[in-house]
Parts: structure tokens; sequence; C-alpha cells
């Protein structure tokens, strides 16, 4: 009779370390594997702007847009030597680019975090 009473308490066990671990494995996933996606407006201002950046760039920005994310940045300036890009931390979408020497000239405003890379 002992046993079959921690039978449950054991199996409850088991099933919350799975949940937790499947939980944890499904957010990581989630969050290394989301690309930005970029805009009609950003993709033509690259475009316009003949502004290219590195999958190197791009993963670095991503990975650092993931953590922005995580401590509640919402709109974000993202400054890298070739451009600077206003970017939806929360939907994870480019929303425009400029190269850096027209953005020497902007304000900013409405941005809840900076990136600034080398």
């Amino acid at each position: 009779m002992n046993h079959i009473q921690n039978y449950p308490i054991h199996t409850n066990n088991i099933l919350a370390k799975q949940q937790s671990s499947f939980k944890s494995l499904l957010e990581n996933e989630l969050t290394s594997s989301q690309k930005l996606k970029i805009s009609k407006h950003a993709q033509t201002r690259l475009t316009e702007r003949e502004i290219t950046l590195s999958d190197e760039t791009w993963s670095q920005i991503e990975k650092k847009i993931s953590e922005a994310r995580k401590k509640g940045v919402q709109d974000s300036l993202v400054l890298v030597n070739e451009a600077a890009l206003i970017i939806n931390a929360k939907n994870n979408t480019v929303i425009t680019a400029m190269d850096r020497d027209e953005a020497r000239t902007q304000m900013f405003t409405n941005i809840s975090g900076a990136i600034i890379m080398d």
C-alpha cells in the first residue's frame, strides 16, 4: 500500500521535470531559430541605399535583439558599421534602415533601447 501511494508522487515529479525540460528546450529553440524579418519599407531602404550586411552581422544582430527582447525592449536602434537599423524586438522585424552618414543627422524617437555594435 505504501508503494502505491508513492507511485503517483514519483510520477508527478518525473512529469514536472519533463515539462520543465520541454519548455526550456522549446523556448531555446524558438529564440535561437528566429530569423529577423525585414519589412517592405526596410527592404526598399536597404536596396535604395545599397546597404548590405554579412550573414555574420545579421546573426549577431539577431542575438542582440533576442537579448533586448528578454529585457523588455520593444523598439531598438541598432548601430553597425554599415548602417543604422530600427528593429521592433517584439515582432523581430527590421522597420527601417539608413546608412551611418545619414543616421548622423537623424533624431531617433520612440525607441526603448539601443544596441551599438562594432
